[in-house]
């Protein structure tokens, strides 16, 4: 019959018509389904009956795509930072520099540098940031804890591998601090204990009023040239943050150059604390790369997913599927099957999709390209990861 037909009987009559081809048993759930639709019309009874458990069970699938693309509506963008010029060429001087910079003269003798991380399973990334590193850094400073900040045991890798950074360990303070392993805390608060135990090392390993102190994740990498920037002009801000291109999976994926979260502080004795949270205004441009999960071995990513703080994005067990990730990582696509967290609609629709692919290597760090073929998986052309 066509909907027409039924959309021309009253409900008492559709439910009775049901309920005389049913079992007793039947009859009787038909029954306390005609006292909820007497009176509806077909188009209500479809509404409730089919388009609302839809429209739960589309919520429950697709709850935060909806919740990031509505972001416009519930969240406002956070205050602008003031974007500082950076100017740089390796055959203009250091006093040019600073001037152009707006940041004086050039200083006697250059200030020391502290750079202190906490280390997860990173050990690529880490040895290409401390090789880009290595000329201006004064003392390396390493926290490895056992646990991740969602409470899962880890090996020490760091420590695992502490021959392969043997060209550091005169100048390397190494710390190991024991998790406290409480499931179902919010991963925010172990990482910030850890946190707090690397500003702990950062003191002990000798930092002094006026040195540098970078604060940022492993991956997270500030050029060479802006550190040495940094430490031999005069008027440079107490605080900075540093602005560093996005990169996903491997420097093949260009997202944007919207990180931030890196920063450079004048150490003050009682004031600085080790944070990973903006902290000042200014933000200096195009001043590194941030390469995130940028792997080798697919089960790298998949334990990083159900690591670190966002582990709640692991919204199905198939994400972590090993040929998922695989195929997420050549498309270019996003392993939580997010939408991208923007401000503005329009920002919003504008990165939605797969990244395209760059084919630029230029202008990334200097260890990584003398050592291309160690490291091809981060270049253009590699995206297939080793299965380990």
């Amino acid at each position: 019959m066509s909907i027409g037909y039924y959309s021309s009987k009253k409900t008492d009559d559709i439910c009775e018509e049901v309920c005389g081809q049913q079992s007793s048993q039947a009859a009787l759930s038909m029954s306390r389904l005609k006292c909820i639709l007497r009176g509806l019309d077909l188009k209500t009874c479809i509404i409730l009956l089919v388009v609302v458990p839809l429209g739960i069970l589309g919520m429950y699938l697709h709850g935060p795509k909806i919740s990031s693309f509505l972001r416009p509506i519930w969240d406002s963008p956070p205050k602008p930072f003031q974007i500082i010029p950076h100017y740089y060429h390796h055959n203009v001087s250091m006093e040019n520099l600073c001037r152009l910079n707006g940041w004086g003269g050039v200083r006697e003798s250059p200030r020391r540098v502290y750079d202190a991380v906490l280390f997860n399973n990173e050990v690529d990334i880490l040895t290409i940031r401390w090789k880009e590193l290595y000329p201006y850094i004064t003392r390396f400073v390493i926290l490895e804890a056992n646990s991740t900040f969602t409470g899962i045991p880890k090996p020490l890798l760091f420590a695992r591998n502490r021959d392969g950074f043997k060209f550091i360990e005169n100048r390397l303070t190494y710390g190991m601090v024991g998790g406290r392993f409480r499931k179902g805390e919010n991963p925010f608060v172990e990482e910030a204990y850890q946190r707090v135990a690397l500003d702990q090392l950062i003191r002990i390993a000798g930092i002094e009023d006026d040195d540098l102190l970078l604060m940022s994740d492993v991956d997270e990498i500030p050029s060479a040239h802006t550190i040495n920037l940094l430490r031999w002009c005069n008027d440079t801000p107490p605080v900075l943050h540093l602005q560093l291109k996005n990169y996903l999976y491997s420097f093949e994926y260009y997202v944007d150059n919207e990180s931030w979260r890196a920063s450079v502080h004048k150490y003050r004795t009682g004031k600085t604390r080790y944070a990973h949270y903006r902290q000042a205004d200014v933000l200096l441009s195009d001043a590194g790369w941030h390469c995130s999960f940028c792997f080798r071995h697919i089960s790298e990513f998949v334990f990083k997913m159900k690591a670190y703080s966002h582990y709640d994005r692991v919204r199905f067990s198939h994400y972590l599927n090993p040929e998922r990730i695989q195929n997420v990582i050549c498309k270019g696509a996003d392993l939580f099957d997010m939408l991208p967290e923007e401000y503005t609609f329009k920002e919003i629709i504008g990165k939605m999709g797969p990244i395209p692919r760059s084919y630029s290597a230029v202008h990334l760090p200097e260890y990584l390209l003398n050592n291309a073929e160690k490291y091809k998986y981060l270049l253009p052309g590699n995206c297939t990861r080793d299965s380990g």
